[in-house]
């Protein structure tokens, strides 16, 4: 009995033992996002996922409002607190990587001819050198959302398909109350949400102009293509009165309430609208120039690895950027949130390409251009401040105009020289 207790005594602090040494080698990480609820859904599925297989690597994940979330992840990295894993619009590469947040992504793990020959060439725009500094799950392009019940109480059949048809429908679709107020708007407009993305990479193009020249190093966008393109999305406030500036404070906002007839949007934006309840609601392809031209903007978030990350934390990073960037992970995405797999061979099925939802979307990818930014805030505020003067000030659309374009140019010029 004695050398049975002592033989147990003896398996017991042997088991202990080997606990300890398995508790020393698991490893934490934190990963951060800003908060939009169908993607945190989606990375809560993808980390318990990840954890399954990886039982010796726990991850944390950290979101915050948008509005606070640059400022947030500037603040903590350098003090070698917050992420080790974060998550970034592709237009602020430049800051992140200036400011020694994030870290290539090693090469044997994540080979750049493995990666140009499997993802969709926008991604390139993540590679400094000969490595990648960030990659995406998914990919989004952006479409026209209708809203349904309001098209059938005013007779319409169905969207427009061109710039033209999009004016006349949504004439149809603007209702006005008692005191001649809009009660609903015909399209939602705003520079501030994508609008600005629409303007640049759709309209100037469609009115037979190129935004940039130079790699998007010089403003190509004060010319006739672009007076008409601002002539043409300020008319539909200004002379059409089919829309307002700030109607409801947000543009997706009023078209969740019901309160517009169509709204300009990406994918992103599909988990969101599931989830309203009553609000009857389709999609299609941006509509097209008069001439049939088409146009559109695809963008993407991505996932890097930050200069925190170091020895097993860096380590166990690399695996979870492995998993989040797998064909798994992006069906998880596409499922949850809406947005498409960065990848052809998972986004572009026959499936996928006819699905009434998605299949605008993946359509408009074809035939998509990516803005390079050098600050994409900067950017956006340059239009956002140029319908602003027209509607505060009075100022005309071809001096505000070329005042955009004054102003983004010194951003450019500033970054690149």
């Amino acid at each position: 009995m004695k050398q049975l207790k002592k033989w147990m005594l003896g398996a017991t602090t042997a088991a202990c033992a080997m606990y300890a040494a398995g508790s020393a080698q698991a490893v934490e990480i934190e990963y951060w996002q800003y908060f939009f609820e169908p993607r945190v859904k989606a990375m809560e599925t993808l980390i318990e996922n990840f954890e399954k297989a990886n039982p010796d690597i726990t991850v944390k994940m950290t979101h915050f409002p948008y509005a606070d979330y640059r400022t947030k992840v500037a603040a903590a990295i350098p003090a070698g607190q917050g992420p080790d894993v974060v998550q970034l619009f592709y237009g602020w590469l430049n800051d992140y990587v200036n400011a020694k947040l994030i870290q290539p992504l090693p090469n044997d793990v994540f080979p750049p001819a493995e990666i140009e020959t499997e993802f969709f060439p926008m991604v390139q725009a993540m590679k400094r050198g000969d490595q990648y500094m960030a990659l995406p799950t998914a990919v989004r392009s952006l479409a026209l959302f209708y809203n349904k019940r309001l098209f059938d109480k005013a007779g319409i059949d169905g969207p427009p398909k061109t710039l033209d048809e999009l004016v006349e429908t949504a004439k149809k679709l603007t209702q006005k109350d008692g005191a001649g107020n809009q009660s609903t708007v015909g399209i939602t407009t705003g520079m501030n949400a994508q609008d600005h993305h629409w303007f640049r990479e759709v309209l100037i193009r469609q009115f037979g102009g190129d935004p940039y020249m130079n790699n998007y190093k010089k403003v190509n966008y004060d010319t006739d293509a672009g007076k008409a393109a601002l002539k043409y999305y300020s008319d539909l406030e200004f002379t059409h009165k089919v829309t307002a500036a700030g109607f409801m404070d947000e543009p997706q906002a009023a078209f969740k309430a019901g309160r517009a007839g169509m709204h300009i949007d990406g994918s992103f934006r599909i988990g969101a609208l599931n989830k309203v309840r009553g609000l009857k609601w389709g999609v299609a392809e941006l509509p097209a120039a008069v001439d049939g031209t088409q146009s559109n903007y695809s963008s993407y978030w991505v996932n890097g690895i930050t200069s925190k990350a170091t020895d097993e934390k860096y380590d166990a990073a690399v695996k979870f950027m492995k998993y989040v960037t797998s064909d798994e992970a992006m069906q998880v995405w596409l499922d949850t949130v809406g947005e498409l797999p960065a990848k052809p061979s998972a986004a572009m099925t026959e499936v996928n390409a006819n699905h009434e939802v998605y299949g605008p979307f993946i359509k408009g990818l074809g035939y998509a251009k990516t803005t390079i930014f050098a600050n994409e805030s900067g950017q956006r505020q340059a239009l956002m401040d140029m319908v602003g003067r027209m509607r505060l000030q009075d100022q005309s659309a071809d001096d505000s105009l070329a005042q955009a374009a004054d102003e983004e140019q010194k951003i450019l010029d500033d970054y690149y020289n």
